[in-house]
């Protein structure tokens, strides 16, 4: 099968790529370049691809040209601008980015003759949050407080109207939630942060420690992406996904800094608490995987605990970068 995956020179969309070559599909990409510190630089992805061009989602002309020469069979889009606080800094390229973009990719659709589905990848906070003490399920209320999440929750709303509108092939939506694993060295997100402070010996300043999230390793997430595409092309229908842990894996990111610490030797104190006031932010957040669960036969395979080791493990392999992220996606697929 021929795949195409935007966003693949990130984090999630490094590990896509890599598995679904592991697993024998021809995989292309669109993105935008990847900084110097990436998993896909580190990992040497570039030349792995049948095609890769590097376009802006927001280009509207330069995006069809792209996705009609590649003419995949198969749709992942990953593309979006994924950091909160940098949402706060850049409102309108955020809105742009992921719900214009993802217009974009949904109308070069229709000038593709191969295409057999399309999944459309969104968040867990597309949920307009009332800190509920329960996981959020499909057909709660979307929204969002900061630029972030209502763009994305904008976006999966578009999504939806667009595949009722315009869809000629199935097509779905997935909401995942905090993704972690190897290979993450994008700025101000929790597990870089993390990593950097405690191989050095220091500690990582935090914001809300207390703030409850979904946890994930990035491989149990993508595992449900790719069982989803398998439902849509057996059963012809697609919809809206949730792909989140046990709803019993209630964990902090305190929780995650302390486990994260202890893998380094660090069991006193685990992180200072930023001082500055800071931009809103969720403070509980879980999601009802139900559906998937029981429509697509999914679970997690790692726990929270088995997450963090495969996690910190990565970070801290003498392997090259490809070698231990290809180790693992061998491990997983066995397990």
């Amino acid at each position: 099968m021929h795949y195409l995956v935007t966003g693949h020179t990130g984090f999630k969309g490094s590990w896509l790529s890599l598995m679904l070559q592991m697993q024998g599909h021809e995989v292309s990409g669109i993105s935008l370049n990847p900084p110097t510190k990436s998993l896909f630089v580190e990992a040497g992805l570039e030349g792995t691809f049948k095609h890769d061009f590097r376009v802006d989602i927001r280009n509207k002309k330069e995006l069809s040209d792209a996705v009609l020469k590649i003419n995949p069979e198969i749709i992942i889009h990953l593309a979006a601008q994924p950091l909160v606080r940098e949402s706060y800094k850049f409102p309108v390229e955020t809105f742009e980015t992921n719900v214009i973009g993802t217009l974009n990719v949904l109308e070069a659709t229709k000038q593709l003759q191969n295409l057999k589905s399309a999944l459309i990848i969104t968040t867990d906070k597309v949920y307009k949050n009332h800190n509920h003490l329960r996981g959020y399920v499909e057909t709660d209320e979307l929204g969002g407080d900061d630029p972030y999440s209502a763009s994305k929750a904008a976006a999966d709303i578009a999504t939806q109207s667009w595949i009722k509108s315009f869809a000629k092939v199935p097509m779905a939506v997935a909401r995942a939630g905090n993704v972690i694993g190897g290979g993450d060295w994008a700025t101000d997100r929790i597990i870089p942060d993390l990593v950097n402070a405690y191989s050095n010996n220091d500690l990582p300043t935090l914001r809300y420690p207390d703030a409850i999230r979904p946890w994930q390793h990035v491989l149990d997430c993508l595992n449900g992406y790719l069982k989803l595409i398998d439902y849509m092309l057996a059963t012809g229908k697609g919809g809206e996904w949730n792909f989140g842990p046990s709803l019993d894996s209630k964990h902090s990111v305190g929780d995650l800094s302390k486990a994260v610490s202890a893998k380094y030797g660090i069991t006193s104190k685990a992180w200072t608490l930023e001082e500055e006031s800071q931009p809103h932010e969720a403070g509980y957040l879980l999601l009802d995987s139900s559906k998937s669960r029981s429509a697509l036969n999914w679970n997690d395979k790692l726990s929270f605990t088995q997450t963090i080791d495969w996690t910190v493990d990565w970070y801290r392999s003498n392997s090259p970068a490809l070698n231990i992220t290809r180790e693992q996606i061998s491990n997983y697929l066995k397990v």
